[in-house]
């Protein structure tokens, strides 16, 4: 059985070249070690546990130990310890210069970009056709006529641009092969499996040729590099029997608005907890109302805390995380209040409710939090487990009142009486206006430093640190706060706003999430990560990169040449769908689709270009605890979301801690829910604001201050493509759709 080292350079495709490998290489086993994971001399005297080596992409350069590590010794291995080596992208520069070649910076840099590949088909390229492969580099190598590097493939990037640029080499007489652009990206095509097969054929000829074998797999070697990838199943959890049942009553009561039941339910009462995650645009479908209790549990936590703090009413407790940190915490939470029974037709039958902040996910890279950056005021969890709850269908009128609380039926009956005396009333109301509190104050961010930023992070980009950089700045809105609102009698100022917002930027993602001190208020166009409800659950991404505004004369014809045609657009969408797929692959292994490329799909306001991948955990879940949180599993793997960063992800997150000022907090951040049927779906929090609160509840009703402070993030993506000036503009155009609710 073939067993391939993939050494990793802390890039963000590499569980996508591991799946190419293990389809290329049959029956072979890959295991994945970090560039700095281990002493070389750890490494090379165990190299003849494998039969070849692939050295993945990552981002910087070759000439820099921090940034290759190991790597450069690979290639000069002495005669007895060789072993077949393939190299990509920084595996090729690698090589290349450890063997004299000049590393170059592009004229033009090819950061998603697919070129037409030449070469001679031979080596590597022997029997393949036509390649048309995905470019992710900056820098790229010039080779010596002396050299011991031959080269095999080229791209021709034309006179105006960066000529002929090497594509693919090997080494004279060493098994050593390379290639530049990225084998395993999802648009590369006749370069890819086909290649890592050739690739395959050499070692093994090779191998036979100098009698090597390979040493079978014993503790030693598996104390020393893990187990293969996929990853195994985490230990086996206590089962615990599922005692809840979900009771709930459907009513169809198509006149019935959204807002009108969050009004009904006290949304205007500033002082408690609400949370409404709402579908207040095509394509959204739910809407989904969590119904507070004096006993319903709020859960926060700020990272670097030791403890999780529950508050229900005036309750307040602090439950320390022992060995768990807070994913593993909220999973074991959400473990003990399973439930069955549900109406199948409802997405939701109650469970947590909330955001999970950007820093989170930052944290769970291992990225250290800057001086910045460090846990702000806002919580960096901020979940509410929902017992009872209204679903509504907002394309037909479908109502679902439910309840995880046993013998309940008072209230549901309580709920479906006024839900239908709702239902007459809104047939003979008329629409309202909604008073929104005077603008006291906006600061913008400063124009110049958001330029000159931008251009810090084009020389990131030219440098080979990141192939895109995902940059944001934030807008302080100061409010005079309304304490009686004629138009509904609310004394909500934040309620007012949100469903002014929902009007002025009405989205299929849209949330009000008012969880002390903590208020949300959202109108996302981007669901982030949805997962499907055991058995065989499916998790699906949906990544937006482009976006057009509808206006006169702008059809779907006209918004697919301006989407579909434009380069940047589909450069950018196509690094987060590799990024993506890595996410997913790391996760549930080999079985990840992407279902949809770059099409255009049309929203209330505007045509955005989307793409759609899935993955399938069905075949490594082996047990139902493994399928109840894979989803889970998934939205701590891939946070913080790939479009709000960039990739390589951890990267590109380091170089935006020193191109930012201040946290990003709950912008760039999810939120969603996770329902007991262990199904769940997550947005990116994007056209967005939130503000703090530093009093509770309480205080606030008795001495309410005379403003508020509101925090609106925006940014876009930054390539080498993107024009700085431009760039202001669509940040500035992102911040207008939130800055125009006030």
């Amino acid at each position: 059985t073939p067993r391939v080292l993939l050494i990793d350079s802390y890039d963000s495709f590499t569980y996508n070249l591991a799946a190419l490998c293990r389809r290329s290489i049959p029956h072979c086993i890959v295991h994945i070690i970090r560039n700095d994971q281990l002493d070389w001399d750890v490494l090379r005297s165990n190299l003849h546990y494998f039969s070849a080596i692939v050295v993945g992409p990552g981002p910087g350069s070759p000439l820099l130990e921090e940034d290759v590590g190991i790597v450069k010794h690979v290639w000069h291995l002495e005669e007895r310890l060789l072993i077949p080596v393939f190299g990509v992208c920084l595996g090729l520069q690698s090589l290349a210069v450890e063997y004299g070649a000049a590393l170059k910076r592009l004229a033009v840099v090819k950061h998603g970009q697919i070129s037409l590949i030449r070469h001679e088909g031979v080596e590597i390229f022997k029997a393949v056709g036509e390649i048309n492969a995905v470019r992710y580099h900056s820098l790229h190598v010039e080779l010596r006529d002396d050299a011991e590097i031959e080269a095999l493939a080229w791209a021709d990037d034309g006179p105006d641009e960066n000529g002929i640029v090497v594509m693919g080499i090997k080494h004279t007489s060493k098994p050593f092969w390379a290639v530049q652009y990225h084998p395993e990206s999802v648009m590369t095509s006749g370069g890819g499996w086909e290649v890592l097969s050739n690739f395959w054929r050499l070692a093994k000829n090779w191998l036979v040729s100098r009698n090597r074998s390979v040493q079978p797999w014993d503790v030693h070697a598996h104390n020393t590099f893990g187990a293969p990838w996929p990853w195994p199943p985490s230990p086996e959890t206590k089962n615990l029997e599922v005692a809840r049942n979900v009771d709930t009553v459907v009513l169809q009561l198509p006149g019935v608005s959204v807002p009108g039941i969050c009004e009904m339910l006290g949304v205007g009462d500033e002082t408690s907890p609400f949370v409404l995650l709402d579908s207040a645009a095509r394509p959204g479908r739910w809407s989904i109302i969590g119904c507070f209790d004096a006993t319903t549990p709020i859960i926060s936590y700020f990272l670097g805390d030791t403890y999780v703090t529950t508050r229900r009413g005036n309750r307040i407790s602090h439950l320390p995380l022992g060995s768990h940190d807070i994913w593993s915490w909220l999973a074991s939470f959400m473990r003990e209040r399973k439930a069955k029974g549900g109406c199948t037709d409802s997405p939701f039958w109650g469970g947590l409710m909330g955001y999970l902040s950007y820093e989170l996910g930052v944290d769970s890279l291992g990225v250290p939090l800057s001086a910045c950056q460090q846990p702000g005021r806002n919580p960096d969890v901020n979940l509410a487990f929902i017992d009872r709850s209204i679903v509504v269908n907002v394309e037909t009128g479908e109502i679902f009142v439910q309840s995880l609380i046993p013998e309940d039926s008072a209230w549901i009956a309580s709920i479906v009486q006024t839900l239908k005396r709702l239902g007459s009333e809104a047939a003979r109301s008329t629409k309202r206006s909604y008073v929104i509190s005077s603008v006291v104050d906006v600061i913008l961010p400063d124009r110049d430093l958001y330029i000159s930023r931008i251009k810090q992070a084009q020389e990131h980009l030219r440098s080979g640190n990141s192939y895109e950089l995902c940059l944001t700045a934030q807008t302080k809105v100061t409010v005079g706060k309304s304490h009686t609102l004629p138009s509904t009698g609310s004394s909500s100022s934040s309620w007012e706003l949100y469903k002014s917002l929902r009007t002025t930027n009405p989205a299929p993602h849209a949330a009000y999430l008012r969880l002390h001190p903590s208020t949300l208020v959202c109108s996302s166009p981007e669901r982030f990560l949805s997962f499907s409800r055991p058995p065989r659950p499916v998790c699906q991404l949906r990544p937006i990169k482009g976006t057009l505004r509808k206006g006169p004369g702008i059809t779907r014809a006209v918004a697919e040449r301006a989407l579909k045609g434009s380069q940047k657009e589909v450069a950018e969408n196509l690094m987060i769908v590799d990024l993506i797929r890595h996410d997913l692959h790391g996760v549930v292994g080999d079985d990840v689709e992407v279902r949809q490329f770059c099409e255009v799909e049309e929203y209330e306001t505007v045509w955005q270009l989307v793409s759609v991948i899935e993955g399938s955990g069905s075949i490594r879940c082996a047990r139902e605890s493994d399928e109840q949180e894979l989803g889970w599993e998934a939205l701590k793997r891939s946070m913080p979301p790939g479009s709000m960063t960039g990739a390589p992800k951890k990267r590109s997150v380091e170089i935006l801690q020193t191109l930012e000022d201040t946290e990003r907090s709950i912008y760039s951040g999810v939120c969603g829910y996770w329902c007991v049927s262990g199904a769940g779906d997550w947005s990116v929090v994007i056209r967005s604001c939130f503000k703090f609160d530093d009093a509770c509840g309480v205080e606030l009703a008795s001495d309410p201050p005379s403003t508020e402070e509101w925090t609106i993030g925006a940014g876009g993506a930054i390539t080498d493509l993107s024009d700085p000036e431009q760039e202001w503009d669509e940040m500035v155009l992102k911040l207008q759709s939130t800055l125009r609710a006030f």
